[in-house]
């Protein structure tokens, strides 16, 4: 235990790998796991029932795994789950789960957290994901994989972001947003696909292809939505490569609810 500072407070029943590093003035609780490698800056407190993977950067005055924020919360055993490798910049909150939630607060591995972003109660946040600084998302939204939140961006509770999607500075985003989608506004309005984020990650011709055949489909096309997704049902024929793509879009399409509704 001699990378742990000796003003820290660490619970004896915290679990933590003999690699972790623990800052000055850092308080960890007894319910609290973390994996080998992770490196915990000063200031931090990290509490409630929280588990954290390996080789994660957590930077100063971060408060992992504190109560949340919903008025029905009575004290149950609820989580934060922090996979591997992420950072998680400055004066980041990130809350354990609700029991009407499913109790746990996820995020997943490899994210680039900048500094005041908050994962309220019951968010699932995939991999590889951005939220710039002061991107906030509210209960139960789920952020799946590649998604890129701009700085300021505000997400309504019960929001779904699909893969690939990007968000513009000061969005404020009240509906679910489509894979591959880009919005902007407040609220945030559909602008386009994240066309270049997919060339950067090694989407082909025909993938992108399929993509602006989606966004064809449900922007520019003056469909319904279900005229739209037999649209894109049909696209695998012309481009066989996407056919996975074609699949996560109508996936997250068929699990839209009345209430939200798509970005438009």
């Amino acid at each position: 235990m001699t990378n742990i500072h000796p003003t820290a407070v660490v619970d004896p029943a915290a679990q933590l790998d003999a690699s972790v590093t623990v800052g000055p003035y850092t308080v960890i609780g007894p319910h609290v796991k973390v994996g080998a490698g992770t490196t915990i800056a000063a200031h931090c407190v990290l509490e409630g029932h929280t588990t954290i993977g390996r080789d994660n950067r957590i930077f100063q005055f971060t408060s992992l795994g504190a109560i949340n924020q919903d008025k029905k919360y009575a004290g149950e055993p609820c989580e934060l789950i922090i996979g591997d490798r992420n950072t998680i910049r400055e004066f980041s909150t990130y809350h354990i789960g609700t029991v009407q939630g499913g109790g746990v607060t996820r995020l997943g591995n490899d994210n680039w957290m900048m500094a005041y972003t908050h994962l309220a109660h019951d968010c699932l946040v995939g991999n590889h994901t951005i939220f710039a600084n002061n991107a906030q998302i509210a209960g139960h939204v789920v952020v799946d994989d590649w998604v890129i939140l701009g700085a300021y961006t505000c997400v309504h509770q019960f929001v779904r972001i699909g893969a690939h999607g990007m968000t513009g500075m000061g969005s404020v985003l009240l509906a679910d947003q489509p894979p591959f989608v880009m919005s902007e506004g407040q609220p945030a309005g559909a602008r386009s696909m994240n066309f270049e984020g997919l060339r950067r990650r090694g989407f082909n011709a025909a993938r992108i292809a399929a993509v602006k055949a989606m966004h064809k489909a449900l922007y520019r096309d003056n469909l319904t939505l279900e005229q739209a997704q037999a649209r894109i049902g049909a696209l695998p024929a012309q481009y066989p490569d996407a056919q996975a793509d074609v699949a996560m879009m109508l996936h997250f399409l068929q699990g839209l609810t009345p209430q939200r509704g798509i970005v438009r």
